[in-house]
């Protein structure tokens, strides 16, 4: 939501919830009375909202049962609901229990003037409760990467993940194919992330690079081509493709799990699409044996899709009708 308010230059007043990485309850817990300071500016914004636009990510508050989220968004001019994961799922723990996302999910969707889901798989779920409900993909800015513009073969060809720490068990999926590539021809894989978990056997072929602004695109296009797995589940059907998007912003040829939103990108943008062990196998050896053409014409598709597809420009217009500003 913040790239979209920077790019399409409009004047908002964002409002976080305590403006840190974590909203957990754990995290939070540690210190109550910013919590509870987050709490009382949520309910003072319903009697200030009312001539303009609110556009809510998500949720507003991890302490929900999804009544803040409904005043504000009803309280607006127009509200606007913006999700881009299976929060309609029932989500595990004590906390989800107590304060369910998937309540949350249906109050806010059907309090909305507006629905934005990052994929068709959202908007069908959305649209069994709202019916202005609208498609805008995650979307990314070419400009703000690095393209890669070296495609020649290396004697250490070298994949990529990029992500949060609490996706990364999902490189797990692929460990086999990944060690075994590793001991035919040495590859080696960066995971850009904040976590610092082991990944077990996988250790002995990671690079760790901690995510920064600065530095994540060019490390990025320091790799021969990007990976991301998934299990296909209804969790993973919802997801938006956004580690391709990387990886297609950054002209990398791409392998990665044929779940959800992957699938279009992948079969627009020239990649890999394997779902079993052997066809991870033969994915990782046709990307690190092909020529240097074959790589380059495979990660200028990936650019290419991501430039026409799923950057801003592509769906400025769209998205600034959804939010009432065009």
């Amino acid at each position: 939501m913040y790239d979209w308010l920077d790019n399409a230059r409009l004047d908002a007043r964002i409002v976080p919830y305590v403006d840190r990485a974590s909203n957990s309850a754990a995290a939070l817990l540690r210190d109550p009375c910013r919590s509870i300071a987050a709490e009382r500016r949520l309910r003072e914004l319903r009697d200030e909202v009312g001539g303009g636009t609110v556009m809510i990510s998500r949720q507003a508050s991890p302490f929900s049962s999804g009544a803040i989220e409904e005043g504000l968004l009803r309280a607006a001019q127009r509200g606007v609901y913006d999700f881009d994961d299976a929060l309609y799922l029932p989500s595990g723990g004590r906390a989800a229990r107590i304060f369910p996302k998937s309540k949350i999910w249906r109050r806010s969707v059907s309090s909305a003037d507006m629905v934005i889901a990052g994929n068709e798989v959202l908007a069908e779920h959305a649209e069994s409760l709202n019916s202005s409900t609208i498609v805008i993909p995650s979307c990314v800015e070419p400009r703000d990467y690095e393209r890669k513009n070296d495609y020649e073969t290396r004697d250490t060809p070298r994949a990529v993940w990029i992500g949060s720490p609490s996706t990364e068990s999902y490189l797990s999926l692929i460990a086999g194919p990944l060690l075994r590539a590793n001991a035919l021809h040495g590859l080696r894989l960066t995971v850009i992330s904040a976590g610092a978990a082991s990944f077990g056997s996988l250790d002995q072929m990671v690079d760790r690079v901690e995510w920064r602004l600065e530095s994540f695109g060019r490390e990025l296009a320091a790799a021969d081509f990007g990976l991301m797995p998934l299990v296909d589940n209804e969790w993973s059907r919802g997801k938006c493709a956004y580690k391709l998007l990387q990886y297609g912003a950054a002209g990398l040829p791409m392998i990665g799990s044929p779940v959800g939103a992957n699938r279009e990108v992948l079969s627009r943008g020239d990649g890999l699409a394997p779902v079993s062990d052997d066809e991870w196998d033969n994915a990782i050896e046709t990307l690190i044996g092909a020529g240097v053409k074959e790589r380059e014409q495979r990660g200028k598709a990936a650019f290419d899709v991501v430039s026409t597809r799923y950057s801003f420009d592509a769906w400025r217009g769209t998205w600034l009708a959804a939010v009432g500003a065009n």
